[in-house]
């Protein structure tokens, strides 16, 4: 909870920076303002305990998951409903990915990677909502989840293999010269691993809001008013596919990142 208010505060930070910076060189629109932290009651700081926008929204998408997963799920049926179509849709798209990639053995894994696609998923479609807020374009989110992973599959790769988990490192079919420096550049990018992959979530929906928020401010322009328009409504047909696609490829790289854990030796 700490580390999520401290992240909230640093990115609310940047945003009201961009604010100020923007209020300076005598813009109306304010693209960054939309990403910046507030408590939902009152105007007080945020504190630890505070309940914010971004509490709202990331409570507002597990209750979409269970509507959808659980109660929408109950009463299943052989001709099922929309609901129903859409959860059996999205588990086996999940079951059908973690098979691919991570093998057999991974399955028995399935239900934390379907757990993480559909949070990541929904919490970003909600983000499409007008008047809503992105929680997944935060970092104080996403290196929650990055952290998440990268200590699940470090865990249980010791776990499963011991120390040979080690061989993850070690490139045994390149030559024997350069295997301690591929080891290091091995090292370094599986450290790398939780910062690339929070940040790309993050980034893609932070630039992609930001964008759309661009054009909203010029539609005030009667000039450039249809133009604007326009331009926002492609940005939003791309943003579905981004929301969609970010939820991907952070799965099916846990999936990769599992499948490591699971079998290191190169």
């Amino acid at each position: 909870m700490a580390t999520e208010t401290h992240g909230a505060e640093a990115t609310g930070q940047v945003a009201e920076a961009a604010h100020g910076a923007a209020e300076s060189s005598s813009l109306v629109f304010h693209p960054m303002d939309q990403f910046i932290v507030k408590p939902l009651f009152g105007d007080g700081p945020v504190g630890a305990f505070t309940i914010t926008n971004v509490t709202l929204w990331l409570f507002l998408a597990v209750v979409v998951i269970v509507g959808l997963m659980v109660v929408g799920t109950s009463r299943r049926a052989v001709v099922p409903t929309r609901s129903q179509s859409i959860a059996e849709l999205a588990y086996g798209f999940v079951y059908k990915m973690v098979e691919d990639v991570s093998g057999k053995e991974g399955l028995k894994y399935f239900p934390y990677i379907m757990t993480l696609f559909m949070f990541i998923v929904v919490a970003n479609f909600l983000g499409l909502i007008p008047m809503s807020f992105t929680t997944t374009s935060h970092f104080a989110v996403t290196v929650v989840l990055a952290l998440a992973v990268f200590l699940t599959v470090t865990i249980l790769g010791f776990v499963k293999n011991g120390a040979s988990f080690l061989g993850l490192f070690w490139v045994s079919s390149a030559p024997l010269a350069l295997r301690p420096i591929l080891a290091i550049i091995e090292l370094i990018s599986y450290f790398v691993r939780p910062v690339s992959h929070s940040i790309r979530l993050a980034g893609n929906l932070m630039a992609g809001h930001a964008v759309i928020k661009v054009f909203a401010g010029f539609a005030a322009i009667a000039l450039v008013s249809p133009l604007s328009i326009i331009a926002i409504s492609a940005m939003y047909g791309l943003e579905i596919l981004v929301a969609f696609i970010q939820a991907y490829v952070f799965t099916i790289l846990t999936c990769v990142y599992l499948k490591d854990a699971l079998h290191p030796h190169h």
